[in-house]
């Protein structure tokens, strides 16, 4: 028994108590209880990974641009006086009503006239107010106006006229410079009235016959182009024919508009061909096609005055074997830009042929438009149409009141 409770101390057991079963052999050691053995898992478990750090940002090789946000919305001082809105009667309406149906038309024209005549207005406006500040209209500033006027391509003989009428009801005193626009668009409209006259086809003739002239460059071709691309329009039978034989540019631009247009083309044989005998042709074809209008091209070698000269005569003279009342009309082009330059035109032509109006083209592209009532002064021709741009519409019948107010930058 000694030997046996030493040998269990030796293993750690306690001595075996009274009622308890004897201890197991030394061959049959006791082994404390394990826990209930748990399946393996079918792979070693892995350690946690730690939380993935997010890649670094790829620098890009623009900037990146700023993310716009609207700006804080700042308080107002607590001393400023509050915002009184207008009643909903008084607020503008948030589209202009259009134009009522007479309207759009004359509008639309006027606004383009204004707009083309703006370097004229700048021009002249601009002086005028320079001698204008308030001031009484005493014979220094009535000498300023007429050296304004003048350089403004009035002329003198207008610059005069209207210099006189401002002595008579202004002399003396104060005006503004707006007074003084509004009473030089009255006194140019008068200047102007005579002469705005529109040109009036006669279609009884079968065809009215308008020989067009002017010097190379003017805007002989496109006039005739627009003219007769509104006759057209009109419901007329129209025809062109290239009277400008030897430049083959002019010859070619015409086709091209009457093309478009549908008008009847008249071209030469061959360039440098006789302008006479083309009109004779042309107008005899014209008669037996009954056309209601024939708008004749010629050449404007003005620096070779006295074959032009007698070329315009063959024409007329020729024509006239088959319409002896022919041309009805001779219409002669000016360039707005060639200013007081125009006025010598008009005297070499009314040397050549029996002017009977003018066309004044290329207003936009000018700051002498104010050469007009130069003419109107000078001559008193009629001024049938004037042109301020490339459009068809853009060529228009003259108008005393619009011209003289759109001259002035008036509404």
């Amino acid at each position: 028994m000694a030997l046996r409770d030493l040998w269990n101390r030796m293993r750690g057991s306690d001595p075996a108590q009274p009622g308890q079963p004897p201890d197991p052999t030394p061959s049959e050691p006791i082994r404390p209880p394990q826990p209930p053995p748990s399946p393996p898992p079918e792979t070693p478990p892995r350690p946690p990974e730690p939380p993935a750090e997010p890649p670094p940002p790829v620098e890009d090789p623009t900037p990146e641009r700023p993310r716009e946000t609207p700006p804080p919305m700042r308080e107002p001082p607590a001393d400023a006086p509050p915002v009184e809105l207008p009643p909903p009667s008084q607020l503008p309406p948030m589209e202009a009503p259009p134009p009522t149906a007479e309207e759009p038309a004359r509008q639309g024209w006027f606004s383009r006239l204004k707009a083309g005549l703006a370097r004229s207005t700048a021009k002249l406006t601009d002086s005028v107010t320079a001698v204008f500040t308030k001031r009484k209209l005493d014979d220094a500033a009535l000498e300023e106006l007429e050296e304004t006027l003048i350089a403004a391509d009035l002329g003198v003989s207008a610059s005069q006229r209207i210099v006189e009428g401002f002595r008579k009801t202004r002399f003396g005193k104060e005006v503004t410079d707006e007074e003084v626009k509004a009473t030089l668009a009255e006194e140019i409209g008068e200047i102007l009235a005579p002469v705005a006259k529109p040109l009036v086809l006669d279609t009884s003739r079968a065809p009215h016959v308008v020989l067009v002239v002017g010097v190379n460059g003017t805007g002989k071709t496109t006039t005739i182009a627009k003219l007769g691309k509104q006759y057209r329009d009109q419901g007329l039978r129209t025809g062109f024919v290239a009277g400008d034989t030897f430049r083959a540019a002019a010859v070619e631009q015409l086709q091209v508009w009457a093309d478009r247009t549908g008008a009847r083309f008249f071209p030469p044989a061959k360039a440098g061909a006789d302008a006479a005998g083309l009109a004779f042709d042309a107008l005899t074809a014209a008669r037996s096609e009954a056309l209601d209008v024939l708008l004749v091209d010629t050449a404007g070698r003005l620096h070779n005055k006295s074959a032009l000269m007698e070329e315009l005569r063959k024409v007329i003279r020729i024509i006239r074997r088959v319409d002896p009342g022919a041309p009805h009309s001779v219409l002669l082009v000016l360039d707005a830009t060639t200013g007081q330059n125009a006025v010598q035109q008009v005297k070499v032509f009314k040397e050549m042929v029996d002017v009977t109006g003018l066309a004044v083209t290329k207003l936009d592209g000018s700051a002498k438009g104010g050469v007009v009532v130069a003419l109107a002064q000078e001559f008193g021709l009629p001024v049938h149409v004037v042109g301020v741009g490339e459009k068809a519409e853009d060529l228009r019948p003259f108008s005393a009141r619009e011209f003289s107010r759109g001259l002035l930058g008036l509404d």
